[in-house]
C-alpha cells in the first residue's frame, strides 16, 4: 500500500507538471490532457516495456487514468492560483522525479534485477515522461541539457541501496532516497549547479 501511494502521488505531480507546460503553450483542453497523460505515464510505460511487463501498468488499472483526468480538471480550474508557472513547474517536476525514481527501483527489485539495473529503471521511470512532454511541446528535454536531472535520480537510487545495508527500516530508506532526489534537484536549480560543459566557448 505504501508503494502504491507513492506511485499515485508521483502520477499527480507529473500530471500537474504536464498541465503547466501545456497551458504555457496555450494548448486546448484535449492537448492539455494528452500532455499530462504522457508526462505521468510515459516513463513507467517505457519501463514496463523494457522488463516485459505487459499490458503496461495503466492498462491494467483504471485508477491511473482516473487520477490523471481528475488532476487535469483540478489544475485547469485552479490555474489562476498558480501565479508563478516556472517555479511551480520546477517544484512539481522535482517531486515527481523523486517519487518515480523509487517506484522504478522497486519495480526492478520485484523482478530480481541487479541494483545497477534497478537504478537505471528508476531513472527511466522518472525522466522519460518529462522527455516525452518536452518533445511534444517543442522544447529541448531537461535531461539532455546540463541541468542536474537524471544525475539526481541516480544519486537517489544509489543512496537507497546504501541505506538498506544499514540497520534502519526499508520504508525509511525509501523515503530518504525520495527526499534526496527532490532536494538535490531543487538545490541544483537554486544554486545553479550543473554538469561540466564539454563545449569550448566561442571567442
Amino acid at each position: 500500500m505504501f508503494y502504491f501511494i507513492i506511485d499515485i502521488l508521483g502520477t499527480i505531480a507529473f500530471a500537474i507538471s504536464g498541465v503547466l507546460v501545456a497551458m504555457e503553450k496555450k494548448m486546448d483542453i484535449f492537448g492539455v490532457l494528452i500532455i499530462a497523460f504522457a508526462t505521468a505515464v510515459g516513463g513507467g510505460t517505457l519501463r514496463d516495456i523494457m522488463i516485459g511487463s505487459t499490458p503496461v501498468f495503466w492498462m491494467r488499472d483504471y485508477t491511473y487514468i482516473s487520477i490523471i483526468i481528475g488532476t487535469v480538471a483540478f489544475a485547469v480550474l485552479f490555474a489562476n492560483h498558480l501565479h508563478n508557472f516556472p517555479k511551480t513547474l520546477l517544484f512539481f517536476d522535482a517531486i515527481g522525479l523523486g517519487l518515480f525514481t523509487m517506484v522504478g527501483v522497486e519495480k526492478g527489485l520485484a523482478y530480481d534485477l541487479l541494483p545497477v539495473m534497478c537504478i537505471a529503471l528508476g531513472t527511466v521511470t522518472a525522466c522519460f515522461g518529462g522527455v516525452i512532454r518536452d518533445i511534444l511541446c517543442n522544447k529541448i528535454p531537461t535531461i539532455f541539457s546540463r541541468e542536474i536531472y537524471a544525475t539526481a535520480c541516480i544519486l537517489g537510487g544509489v543512496s537507497y541501496f546504501v541505506l538498506i545495508q544499514l540497520p534502519i527500516e526499508e520504508a525509511y530508506a525509501y523515503s530518504i532516497a525520495i527526499l534526496m532526489v527532490i532536494v538535490g534537484r531543487l538545490l541544483a536549480i537554486r544554486f545553479g549547479i550543473a554538469l561540466p560543459n564539454i563545449y569550448r566557448k566561442e571567442r
